[in-house]
């Protein structure tokens, strides 16, 4: 297990933890040139080992929900671990944030980065086939963190990988992150049940909390009493991304921080976006210097296949074949205004 640090040239910097693929530290300038380290973490990677947070780690076999951790293939029925009420999360309580990556830095024109394998045996956490997985990790001097994400198999299963970094562009110590103002590329979203758990529903965002297709603070809509705010305790909802051009990384979401003029855009290749308005923090472990991480100081954006998608006909298929290679590309842009 290894640390490693990217720089660009302008003087921004990632701290990378070869144990998760975890992402410790991002620092980004403010419209004033000071930098602030802008990812919630912790100090201790022993923390990263025992707190189910998912801060800056990389998330697979497969991001989200599954309902009851369960699916078929070719009417062969996989039950995985159950860790999320009566469902599976995130890849399960030893998923591919538990794991020690094997790291290699690289470096290219205009770049800097890291490469991260993995190897999933057959069987591990309950999904099928041997997977193998590369993800790599670039920061480039036009200040974007450019991640993309490969895998093959030996046997039909699923994949769906994503990055779980929650951001604060004010500073990850700075509190809570109602007023940030977003917008996401999505006319729909995929309204859940009580455990969050899609219905199926493609519901249009039109006349609902859910609609950012036009820049909105957080704290707009965020406390009114609709039924899917209520169940999120907040956002915690997969929004359908408009594509114009599938496998062409494209805006999913733009974020912009008053307060400091930094801005976040969002691009990638997947048909969803999971935005979190970190409604599950309380302020019961210490992060990076003692930082206490409180209800909503920090947001995600995961780029993604729809959650439950095994179990969901209608959902993009999250399906991958022997002989097929899983590729995705996530792009996120700081900026500042």
């Amino acid at each position: 297990m290894n640390d490693y640090t990217l720089t660009n040239t302008n003087g921004m910097k990632m701290r990378v933890s070869s144990y998760g693929g975890t992402v410790i530290e991002i620092h980004a300038p403010d419209r004033d040139g000071r930098f602030a380290d802008v990812a919630l973490g912790f100090d201790s990677i022993d923390d990263y080992r025992s707190e189910s947070f998912y801060f800056g780690a990389l998330i697979g076999r497969c991001g989200n929900r599954l309902a009851n951790g369960s699916f078929s293939i070719d009417g062969a029925e996989y039950q995985l671990a159950i860790n999320n009420g009566k469902n599976h999360l995130h890849g399960g309580p030893v998923g591919f944030d538990k794991v020690d990556w094997d790291a290699a830095p690289i470096h290219g024109q205009g770049y800097t980065g890291l490469e991260l394998r993995y190897i999933s045996e057959d069987g591990e956490e309950g999904y099928p086939g041997r997977l193998d997985v590369l993800v790599t990790y670039k920061l480039t001097d036009g200040n974007e963190w450019i991640i993309e994400y490969n895998a093959t198999t030996d046997k039909p299963t699923i994949v769906n990988l994503t990055q779980h970094s929650y951001f604060n562009l004010a500073g990850h110590n700075s509190g809570e992150i109602l007023g940030h103002e977003i917008s996401i590329n999505a006319d729909a979203y995929t309204p859940g049940d009580e455990g969050l758990i899609p219905t199926g529903e493609i519901a249009p965002v039109a006349g609902t909390p859910f609609d950012f297709r036009t820049p909105k603070p957080i704290m707009q809509e965020i406390g009114e009493p609709h039924v899917q705010i209520q169940r999120g305790g907040g956002y915690d909802h997969n929004f359908v991304l408009n594509k114009q051009t599938p496998g062409t990384p494209e805006r999913a979401a733009s974020v912009y921080e008053p307060t400091s003029g930094r801005t976040l855009e969002v691009l990638t290749t997947e048909p969803g976006v999971q935005f979190y308005s970190g409604n599950f923090l309380d302020g019961s472990k210490l992060g990076k210097g003692g930082v206490q991480y409180d209800f909503r100081n920090g947001f995600c954006l995961e780029t993604q296949g729809f959650p439950d998608s095994p179990n969901q006909p209608s959902f993009p298929s999250i399906r991958l074949d022997p002989g097929e290679r899983y590729h995705s590309t996530t792009i996120y842009r700081f900026g500042i205004r």
